[in-house]
């Protein structure tokens, strides 16, 4: 990778989100507890999520992850409280679409990965961008399955 693709791929606008990621944490008592990993990266994201009347009401994550990880841990957390568990799935398909096989960035509210579209290129970060979504999508599967 040249320095000039790095400086590109690590843009300030990813940076800025890394160093604000929403709902930092972990909640009292989740309804679902999700951990992923990534062992190509070693990046890590542990999601609480508890629902309400079918939508995520609370939500709270732990993110371990390179800038790209924690950047898109960010996106998601600015519009993740309030979705159902179909626009989580949706997302983590339009976003894996956006990042395997050239395909749109993610409708809004989603539409903050499109900064995340120059790690296309870069197949060994894609695991580490997806961590986030794919523990929520598991989440939400969990936290349904208990509310019966």
């Amino acid at each position: 990778m040249a320095e000039t693709d790095l400086i590109k791929l690590y843009s300030a606008r990813i940076l800025a989100l890394a160093a604000d990621i929403p709902h930092q944490g972990q909640l009292e008592a989740p309804q679902a507890r999700v951990k992923k990993r990534s062992p190509l990266c070693g990046s890590a994201v542990t999601v609480d999520v508890s629902m309400r009347e079918g939508r995520i009401a609370e939500f709270a994550q732990d993110v371990k992850a390179c800038a790209l990880g924690q950047s898109a841990a960010a996106v998601l957390g600015g519009a993740v409280i309030g979705r159902t568990p179909a626009e989580i799935h949706a997302l983590r398909d339009a976003l894996r679409a956006m990042l395997k096989s050239g395909g749109p960035v993610p409708d809004a509210p989603f539409d903050g990965y499109e900064v995340l579209e120059p790690a296309r290129d870069y197949k060994n970060r894609h695991a580490s961008i997806l961590l986030a979504v794919e523990a929520t999508a598991e989440a939400c599967e969990e936290a349904l399955a208990k509310a019966g």
